[in-house]
């Protein structure tokens, strides 16, 4: 499974990530009259960086992850902090949402959306619907078609003292996929560990993408391009569910 082994370092290597202004943009996103403070469903919500940054500011949280590995990182720094109300961490395949009740407003940030197939992204816009109340907001970024074919071929270092990761892309036309893979080289004592991760990211055409939110229960699905990284070929997505 992904993020097994880069859980760990997950931070790491996501250290130029503007995650204040993510976060700001967001609950912009998010925001409606009369709340100052909402309960929010973060999907692919990873080693909880937003889901932290947004229960900082009293917001109450479900954070919701594929990985054991990166949930574990986010319990980690969740019980260290302060927080009027601690997030509520879920370990569920996005396509298998399952809440206990309703959110106000839901958002899946840094392209999580690009790891599902088409039909799981179908299936998790239907539950969506369901788990967000009327009236109630969805938004999410994606990496655009064009940023993700652009990386078939690429070759990208990260490194620092304790650890180094060699990352490498190829575009696989029939999949309309971005594969790639990770070698991870982590110091033990005198010593390096190696570990290796494969993950893909599927490109969505964002007038489909509309489309399904349409089909789904949503609407006024609009495309944003004012968030942060769009010079970086991340698009977003906002729009408002209609009831159930």
């Amino acid at each position: 499974m992904s993020y097994e082994s880069l859980a760990r370092w997950y931070d790491v290597f996501t250290r130029d990530v503007p995650y204040g202004a993510f976060a700001d943009y967001y609950e912009a996103l998010l925001a409606r009259p009369g709340r100052r403070s909402m309960t929010l469903l973060d999907l692919c919500c990873g080693t909880g960086a937003l889901t932290l940054a947004l229960a900082a500011r009293g917001h109450e949280l479900i954070g919701v992850d594929r990985s054991p590995e990166m949930l574990a990182e986010a319990a980690a720094k969740a019980e260290a902090g302060n927080y009027p109300v601690p997030p509520l961490l879920l370990c569920q395949e996005a396509e298998e949402l399952d809440l206990y009740g309703t959110v106000e407003g839901a958002f899946c940030a840094l392209d999580g959306i690009n790891y599902l197939p088409p039909d799981a992204l179908a299936e998790l816009l239907r539950r969506l619907h369901l788990f967000i109340e009327p009236g109630g907001i969805l938004a999410f970024d994606i990496h655009s078609p064009q940023h993700l074919k652009a990386l078939d071929g690429g070759i990208f270092v990260d490194e620092t003292a304790d650890v180094l990761c060699l990352w490498r892309g190829e575009f696989d036309p029939e999949e309309n996929a971005l594969i790639y893979g990770m070698d991870i080289f982590s110091r033990e004592g005198a010593l390096w560990r190696r570990a290796e991760e494969e993950h893909v990211e599927y490109a969505h055409d964002p007038e489909v993408l509309r489309e399904m939110l349409l089909c789904a229960g949503f609407t006024a699905a609009e495309l944003r391009t004012d968030g942060p990284q769009h010079a970086q070929g991340r698009l977003f997505f906002r729009a408002e569910n209609l009831p159930h």
